[in-house]
C-alpha cells in the first residue's frame, strides 16, 4: 500500500455515529466548523491506525508518545528489506549507502524545520540526550549564567548540575495562574543578569499544561546577550517550528513524539554560529578525525559527527525521513486544526462536570479554554467534599477501561509545585534530610497530595475517543475519594 492513498479526498464516513449519538456530533460539527476540514484524518485512522477501534482502545497520552500509522512501518520495512547497509564508518558500498541515507535524513530535518544553511542536526537518542549535549558541552563559568523556567522538563532541569559543577549560578523564572511564564519576572531576569556565557532554556509547549510559551522571547534573550536553547519536543507534534522566523541557537527534538515510529532516535539541531562554542570534554568512536595512544592527542570532527558517539542507528534513521513525509502528507496545519478543536471541545465538557451539590468534578490546571495551549490537558478529580481523588486509582479505573492515559508529575516538579503551591522552605528541609528519598515519603514529609492525571490529544484522535473518556470521568460524579 502506498502511503500517500491514504490521504485522498474521500466522502466523510463517521462510523461511530451510533456510539456518540449523531445530535452531539452535529452539535460538535456546528461549534467547532474547522474541525470538518480534518475528516480525511479519519480516513486514515480506519486504515493506518484500525487497531485502536479493533482493539476499543481510547489512546489518550500522545505527549507520552505519538502512535505510528502501518503504512509508515511498511514502508520502511519494504526499505530494509530492499537495501544493504553497513556501518557507515567505512567506504565499502554497504557503508556507502547508510551513509549517504543518513545524511539525505539529515536535510530532511533541516528542511522539515525550515532550518536553512543556518543549523547542524545531530542525531541523539532522543530529546534528552540532545539536550545534555547542552548541558555537557556548555562554556558555564562562574561569571556566567543559566535561567531556566519553573516549567521545564528534568532533562533541561538536569543542566543545572553541570552549571553548579563549573561554578555557574543559575535560577529559575516563575509562571503566573495560568502557568504561562510570568512576563515581569522573566523580563527582570533576562536583563538583569550579567556574564559572558549566559544561557537561557525554555518550552515551546509546556508538556504538562499544553501551554505554549511566546517564542519572542528567544529574540528579546538573544538581544540581551544569552544564547538560547529551545525545548520543542511537545511542541513540533501539531505545531510547525519555522527556524527562519525564530533562531534558538540549540534545539531539542523527539522524532517519536511526532510520528511514533522509530523510538530511540532524536536531535540536537544547532545554530552554526554557536557551534564551536559547545566544548566537548571527551570523545568516544566516530567523534574524531584522528587520535593517538603514544601522541596523547586527538581532533575532534568539524560537524555533527563530533557529537554523534559511536555507531548511530544507521538501520532507523532513514525511517525518520519516512515519517516526515508522512506526517507533510497528512499536513501540519490540518493536524493543528484538529488538535485544537478537539482540545477546546475536551476542555468546555470537563467543566461542566460537577456533583449533586454543584462542585466541580475535575480542576484544569493552566488556560481554562484553547488560545495559546496546544493538546495537552493536565487535572486532578475531585470528590463533592473537596477531597482529592489520588491520581493512582484514576489510572487504575482508566486502565480496566482500557483507556490510556498518564498520572504523576511528568518529570516537570517546577509545575507540580506550582499547581499544589508547595513551599521552598519545606522542599528544601526535605532534600536536607539524610536517608533514601522518593515520592512516597515527599508526600508523607510535605503533608499533602502531589502529582496529577494529564490527558494528550494527537491527530489520531477523534470526537468518539473524547466521548469515552468523558464518560469514564462521568463515572467520578457523586463518589467518595478513598
Amino acid at each position: 500500500m502506498k502511503m500517500l492513498r491514504l490521504f485522498n479526498a474521500l466522502p466523510f464516513l463517521q462510523k461511530n455515529r451510533n456510539a456518540i449519538g449523531l445530535s452531539h456530533y452535529e452539535q460538535f460539527l456546528s461549534d467547532f466548523p474547522d474541525y470538518a476540514s480534518t475528516t480525511d484524518i479519519d480516513q486514515l485512522r480506519d486504515v493506518d491506525f484500525k487497531k485502536l477501534d479493533e482493539q476499543k482502545h481510547v489512546y489518550l497520552d500522545y505527549t507520552g508518545g505519538h502512535l505510528f500509522g502501518e503504512s509508515q512501518v511498511i514502508k520502511h520495512q519494504e526499505f530494509l528489506s530492499s537495501t544493504i547497509l553497513g556501518n557507515p564508518h567505512s567506504i565499502n558500498p554497504s557503508s556507502a549507502l547508510a551513509e549517504s541515507h543518513i545524511q539525505a535524513t539529515r536535510q530532511k530535518v533541516l528542511d522539515y524545520f525550515n532550518a536553512g544553511d543556518d543549523y547542524i542536526c545531530i542525531f541523539t537518542a532522543n530529546a534528552s540526550a540532545a539536550v545534555k549535549i547542552v548541558g555537557e558541552c556548555y562554556p558555564f563559568t562562574k561569571e556566567g549564567q543559566f535561567l531556566m523556567t519553573f516549567d521545564n522538563h528534568n532533562s533541561v532541569n538536569g543542566i543545572r548540575e553541570f552549571a553548579r559543577a563549573k561554578g555557574c549560578p543559575f535560577q529559575y523564572s516563575p509562571l503566573d495562574e495560568d502557568l504561562r511564564i510570568d512576563r515581569s519576572a522573566l523580563s527582570k531576569n533576562l536583563k538583569q543578569q550579567e556574564g559572558n556565557n549566559k544561557l537561557f532554556a525554555f518550552p515551546a509547549q509546556s508538556n504538562v499544561s499544553g501551554v505554549k510559551h511566546n517564542l519572542e522571547w528567544i529574540e528579546e534573550a538573544q538581544s540581551l546577550g544569552w544564547d538560547v536553547l529551545l525545548d520543542a519536543a511537545a511542541f513540533v507534534p501539531s505545531d510547525r517550528l519555522d527556524l527562519l522566523m525564530h533562531q534558538p541557537e540549540f534545539v531539542a527534538v523527539s522524532f517519536y513524539k511526532i510520528f511514533g515510529y522509530p523510538t530511540g532516535l532524536g536531535a540536537l539541531l544547532v545554530k552554526k554560529t554557536a557551534f564551536e562554542k559547545l566544548k566537548k570534554p571527551s570523545f568516544a568512536g566516530g567523534t574524531i578525525t584522528i587520535v593517538s595512544v603514544q601522541g596523547d592527542g586527538h581532533y575532534l570532527e568539524k560537524e555533527a559527527a563530533r557529537f554523534e558517539e559511536g555507531t548511530v542507528n544507521y538501520l532507523d534513521i532513514p525511517a525518520i525521513k519516512t515519517g516526515l513525509e508522512y506526517i507533510e502528507a497528512i499536513g501540519i496545519q490540518q493536524i493543528n486544526t484538529r488538535v485544537a478543536c478537539l482540545t477546546e471541545y475536551l476542555l468546555r465538557e470537563l467543566v461542566k462536570l460537577r456533583h449533586k451539590n454543584g462542585q466541580r468534578l475535575i480542576e484544569i490546571y493552566g488556560p481554562q479554554n484553547g488560545e495559546n495551549r496546544g493538546g495537552t490537558l493536565a487535572m486532578n478529580f475531585y470528590d463533592s467534599f473537596g477531597r482529592l481523588h489520588d491520581f493512582i486509582s484514576i489510572e487504575q479505573a482508566a486502565f480496566e477501561q482500557n483507556i490510556s492515559l498518564r498520572t504523576g508529575c511528568f518529570c516537570n516538579p517546577g509545575i507540580d509545585e506550582t499547581n499544589h503551591q508547595l513551599k521552598a522552605e519545606k522542599l528544601q528541609a526535605y532534600f536536607r534530610q539524610d536517608g533514601a528519598k522518593d515520592y512516597f515519603n515527599l508526600i508523607e514529609f510535605m503533608g499533602q497530595k502531589r502529582g496529577a492525571v494529564r490527558v494528550s490529544i494527537g491527530y489520531v484522535t477523534n470526537f468518539n475517543d473524547l466521548q469515552v473518556f468523558l464518560d469514564f470521568c462521568r463515572t467520578l460524579l457523586n463518589k467518595e475519594a478513598g
